[in-house]
């Protein structure tokens, strides 16, 4: 049987190159370290380490057997990470995309707040998904593919995308604004990043409106749906926006939709769960409000 320490110090040498300073961080002699170091090679039969100099480095099977031995410790953090995670029972952690967190959920959450006054409750805004079960999140409001990725998920709601601009962009225009009059103000593009589907583009609008569409013309780009949002509030341009991240802004007039063409998102937004968190004490109401919450936003987007 291999002691751990022995697994220890040789998974510190790997790591940080140095008997000195795997003993440092270890907490005990460079003796004891190479002293384990000479068990650990004496019980598996081979030569885990090399000298070079006045430098330890490990030979070719020396790091074959780290990479093995570096796992176990990982997950043996990983599971630290869990029982931390489950000791704090009464709080939860929302992760969502940025312009969802800036837009929907971010301005929806009070309303679960009214609801339930003693939950803790923390907002992240991350494009990067999390490893839910490993990283301290407890649900996570994911696009498209990226929510199978996860062992929990569900479809939460199919948005819908309008064009919409500032009432001071068309105040002095005579009669209706149609589509041909739109794609002839300042247009504003958003680009998603290449690991999504595609977001609807100018192209598609002009061609469920049936007219011309030169591409190439002028106008910006943005990466956040939320970014074109708010330059479009701020009288930049047109811009075909998402139905549930323009809610406050129509209601407030801040934004206007001239003509009502709606263009469906390529695919659904997911909510993804850690299955612990439905363990917690505001865990499984959480996800119901989640839930309905979608289910009532994807009613609210449709034509």
């Amino acid at each position: 049987m291999i002691a751990l320490r022995a697994l220890q110090a040789f998974d510190a040498v790997g790591r940080l190159g140095s008997v000195t300073a795997a003993a440092g961080e270890l907490g005990v002699s460079p003796g004891a370290v190479s002293q384990h170091l000479r068990k650990l090679e004496a019980h598996l039969g081979v030569s885990l380490l090399e000298r070079r100099g006045r430098r330890i480095a490990l030979t070719a099977l020396g790091r074959l057997y780290h990479a093995e031995i570096a796992k176990g410790f990982l997950q043996f953090q990983e599971a630290e990470n869990v029982l931390s995670r489950a000791r704090n029972g009464s709080g939860l952690t929302l992760s969502a995309l940025s312009s969802v967190v800036n837009k929907w959920i971010g301005r929806r959450i009070f309303d679960w707040q009214g609801l339930h006054p003693d939950a803790q409750l923390r907002l992240l805004g991350q494009d990067a998904e999390p490893r839910l079960g490993i990283d301290e999140v407890d649900f996570r409001i994911t696009y498209g593919q990226r929510g199978s990725q996860h062992p929990h998920s569900t479809a939460l709601f199919r948005d819908w995308v309008v064009p919409a601009c500032a009432p001071a962009l068309i105040e002095a225009q005579a009669g209706p604004v149609g589509p041909a009059e739109i794609l002839r103000h300042p247009l504003l593009h958003v680009a998603w990043e290449p690991h999504f589907s595609t977001f609807p583009h100018w192209r598609d609008f002009a061609r469920a409106a049936g007219v011309d569409f030169a591409e190439g013309g002028p106008g910006l780009s943005f990466t956040l749906s939320s970014s074109a949002i708010d330059a479009a509030v701020n009288k930049r341009g047109f811009v075909l926006a998402q139905m549930s991240m323009i809610t406050d802004e129509l209601a407030a007039n801040t934004l206007v939709v001239p003509f009502e063409l709606r263009l469906p998102l390529p695919e659904s937004y997911f909510l993804a769960w850690d299955r612990s968190a439905l363990d917690k004490p505001h865990g499984p109401a959480f996800h119901a409000w989640l839930t309905a919450l979608g289910r009532r936003q994807g009613q609210a987007s449709a034509p």
